[in-house]
């Protein structure tokens, strides 16, 4: 049964990886610019020959930043009470390690999402108008994989969590 557990650890290990290099890198958008490519991340944007950090403070862009961090840290502690829970640490006993990973993850799939669903709805209203050569690139697309990974780790941990409870009130009743 620890298959679950592990599954869901490895899900969100992967997730948390993703979320980390969607975060981190400048590839969100790529468009055509007076014949030149160009491309933009969350912190950066780049002309052919250099990059340059986003002065502007966008609101959508604050969110968007916003909401990965939140879901990188929800994913980081997550990942550490999963681990606490599959080797059976038994520091905070108090509480059940494996359902707070799980809703951990949880909540680290749907900061994620908020932050694409804001990105995704900025960028397509305002660059769909303005420019005919635009698409999402390779970050943004880790950041849709993330969410999924994410999404899963915590109904695998979950799933975990609802199987022991199940079979301790079994053991308990006989």
């Amino acid at each position: 049964m620890y298959s679950f557990m592990g599954g869901g650890l490895f899900c969100a290990g992967v997730g948390n990886i993703l979320l980390i290099v969607s975060t981190a890198t400048d590839y969100w958008m790529q468009y055509r610019h007076s014949s030149n490519y160009m491309h933009q991340g969350l912190w950066r944007y780049c002309v052919p020959g250099k990059c340059m950090t986003h002065t502007d403070s966008i609101a959508y862009w604050d969110a968007t930043r916003a909401f990965m961090i939140l879901s990188l840290l929800a994913c980081f502690l997550g990942i550490v009470i999963g681990i606490m829970a599959f080797i059976h640490y038994s520091s905070f006993d108090g509480f059940d390690k494996t359902f707070a990973a799980g809703i951990l993850f949880f909540l680290s799939s749907f900061f994620v999402l908020l932050a694409m669903a804001v990105y995704t709805g900025v960028t397509v209203n305002y660059y769909g108008k303005r420019y005919g050569s635009w698409r999402f690139s390779w970050s943004y697309i880790m950041g849709w994989v993330a969410v999924v990974l994410t999404f899963f780790s915590g109904a695998d941990l979950n799933t975990f969590f609802y199987f022991l409870l199940n079979h301790s009130i079994i053991k308990l009743s006989l």
